[in-house]
This record gives structure tokens, sequence and C-alpha cells, in this order.
């Protein structure tokens, strides 16, 4: 299928991880014998849009090793096909999309939430020694998983993360890139939740973001983080439902 019909299939889809697999920068595109329909798949996450294909959904690329995605359909027809093919194992969602509005950001409210970071931690960009402590760490995996190493993360990611004692404890990072910007993936271990180091690790990085002509993409999986984005300005946009396959 030509690039310019997969594009116009996904037109209007305002979402990064489509932009990283249209670009070539990560993720793939899949397409029906048909050409009438497309699955743009990167890390835990896939999207369909076009004439909905039962082939497609039921589709699971080599390069997928994982038992979980997230399948997001453009419409409801698409949502009925995903239901049909997987039953049970489908379970529906709502997540929360959040806008991109590139000149909003208040960039002195953001150097103040990561001066107010408690005494005892630190934020540090995320190098190498950092990448291989979010690999060795489930709870901090998806701040680099879409990477395959070191070398390409430092290519195309960026991140953030607080450390305390030397000891990786939370972080921003990209979830994933595309020529303009980048998605943010944002973690905390449980243990030291509920002390600001989510909102100071994200202020850090839309700082480095900014500094580097970069957009700092937000889509929320909870109204936990939604409320996180609004407090680092961003604005919600709207709900949409995604279906979690376990067993993909």
């Amino acid at each position: 299928m030509e690039q310019k019909v997969i594009t116009s299939i996904f037109d209007s889809w305002n979402e990064t991880i489509i932009w990283s697999c249209l670009q070539g920068v990560m993720g793939e595109i899949h397409t029906n014998s048909e050409e009438d329909a497309a699955m743009a798949i990167l890390g835990d996450f896939a999207f369909f849009a076009g004439k909905p294909s039962e082939k497609l959904i039921r589709l699971k690329p080599e390069s997928c090793k994982q038992d979980f995605i997230i399948m997001v359909p453009q419409n409801d027809e698409w949502a009925k096909l995903i239901k049909m093919c997987y039953g049970e194992k489908a379970r529906k969602v709502t997540r929360y999309a959040i806008k991109k509005e590139p000149d909003i950001f208040d960039v002195e409210k953001l150097e103040q939430a990561v001066l107010n970071l408690p005494n005892d931690y630190e934020l540090k960009l995320l190098e190498e020694q950092e990448y291989n402590m979010c690999r060795n760490n489930d709870w901090a995996n998806d701040l680099v998983s879409q990477y395959k190493d070191y070398d390409m993360y430092k290519e195309l990611g960026l991140g953030v993360v607080a450390l305390k004692d030397g000891e990786l404890v939370a972080g921003a990072s990209s979830y994933s890139t595309y020529k303009e910007g980048i998605e943010i993936e944002i973690d905390t271990r449980e243990d030291h939740r509920r002390k600001g180091l989510a909102y100071a690790c994200g202020a850090k990085l839309i700082i480095e973001c900014l500094k580097r002509g970069l957009y700092p993409s937000w889509d929320a999986q909870n109204k936990w983080s939604v409320a996180l984005a609004e407090k680092l300005g961003y604005h919600f946009s709207h709900e949409y439902t995604a279906y979690e396959i376990m067993g993909y």
C-alpha cells in the first residue's frame, strides 16, 4: 500500500504513536490485502483504522513478543470486531486524551517544581547507567522498553530520573519517539509515591524537551494521570475507548 494511502487512513488521528509508525521512526504499519485498513503497532499499543478487518485484528507481528496489547479502535465497528475476536480476553477500558498545545507551558512554574524536589532526592538526565537501572527494575522498565539498547535510546530517547542514595525511585522518559517530539511515560516506585517525584520528573522532562524543540506529548491511562498532566500545564481533550488484551 502506498504511504499516502496509509496516511489518509489514519488522517486526523492526533496520536504520536501512529506518527512514529508512519514516519518510520519506531513501530510498524501493517495493512490488509484489500488495502483499505491499517494497523499501527508500537510497544503495548495497536491502533486500527480504515475498513474493519478481522485479519488485522488477529495479526500478531513477529516483532511482538509480549502476551499483552492495548488495542485502540478508530470507531465502534472496529470495537465490535475486537470484542468478537477476543471475547473475554478483551477488557474494555477508558483512556484520556490530552490536548497537544505547543505554547502552553509555564517554564518558571516547571522550574519551581524541579526546585521543590525533596532534599534527599536528586534528578539526573537518563544516561547509560540509568538506562540499565530501568532495564533491571520491572516497575521502571517502560521508561526505556521501546529502545532495544542504550545506543538507540541515546539517539532517539530523552528522560529524567529521580534517585535517592544513588537508587532509582522515579522517572519520566520517552515511551516512544516521533520526529517532532516524544510520548511521555512516568513511573514511581510504590514506596516513594505521594512525594512529588512524578511532578518534578515530569516538569524537568518538559523543560528538556522545550530546550530541544521537541513536543512532550501526554496520554493518560487514568484520572490520576490527567490530574498530573493538568498540574504540569496540559489540558484534557476527551475520553476514548481501548481494549486491553491478555493472552495476545
